[in-house]
């Protein structure tokens, strides 16, 4: 494996105005050698995607901007965002959510960790991490049974398989078959974790706290958990095709 030099992290927003600056902000203060910001606008009614525009104008070599026409959906707007991400080059490729719900500081641990494997994840079910204090039991039961679902059913090898903080080798994200992906809600986590277990892609699990966003309101809907479960048992025919492929050892560290 190549040395990672060059870090792209993606971030899907739709009405994250109150969120995008500040997450910036915290971002460009990680001690990374070269940080690269993709927003993913869905042509949020709040101005979120001209916020966007200008805080690439501030920082034109290091934030860019992908305006889409309408609320597209979260699957397809990463997988817009890790075309771009590849197509310039990156060696690393980040996806975490703009509302805070994942601290970006863990994404020091998370790239270090691609020493290792070929996609590093957030995980809130594994020893040191957890969920929102606030939450209440019914949230918190719900999002482990959603976890537990799809991991049991897709036999995935991890504890967290709808998280969406996630680092990705660049080599592993053109070795996907991402025009295949069809899972437009959450269950787009799942999809992709699917796929990387399935190629024999390896992943390892880093732990950390998942807290409620700070401003504005979540995305979650019933429609979207509705189509992350009947995903699932789609996924099982959809890619019975494909075959685990040779992996080496990663010989490199991160810079």
């Amino acid at each position: 494996m190549g040395i990672i030099n060059t870090i792209c992290v993606v971030i899907p927003t739709f009405n994250e105005s109150e969120n995008i600056s500040a997450l910036v902000s915290e971002l460009f203060g990680l001690p990374l050698n070269d940080l690269n910001i993709l927003v993913v606008d869905d042509n949020s009614p709040d101005g979120t995607g001209q916020i966007a525009d200008e805080l690439s104008k501030e920082y034109p070599d290091h934030i860019s901007v992908i305006h889409r026409s309408k609320k597209g959906g979260l699957g397809s707007a990463y997988i817009a965002g890790f075309h771009k991400a590849l197509g310039i080059g990156t060696d690393a490729v980040v996806q975490m959510d703009a509302d805070f719900s994942h601290p970006p500081e863990k994404i020091l641990e998370l790239t270090e960790m691609l020493v290792e494997s070929d996609v590093a994840i957030g995980s809130r079910y594994i020893p040191g991490g957890s969920l929102d204090e606030q939450w209440p039991f019914w949230r918190k039961s719900l999002s482990a049974f959603g976890n537990m679902y799809a991991k049991t059913i897709l036999r995935l090898p991890i504890n967290d398989a709808t998280g969406g903080f996630r680092a990705w080798r660049r080599e592993t994200l053109l070795g996907m078959p991402l025009d295949r992906v069809r899972s437009n809600g959450y269950a787009f986590q799942v999809e992709m974790i699917y796929l990387a277990s399935r190629l024999g892609y390896s992943i390892i699990e880093v732990p950390f706290y998942f807290a409620d966003r700070r401003w504005g309101s979540s995305k979650m809907s019933h429609k979207i958990q509705f189509e992350a479960a009947h995903r699932v048992w789609q996924m099982l025919y959809e890619y019975r095709d494909l075959k685990t492929a040779a992996k080496s050892k990663p010989d490199s560290l991160i810079m």
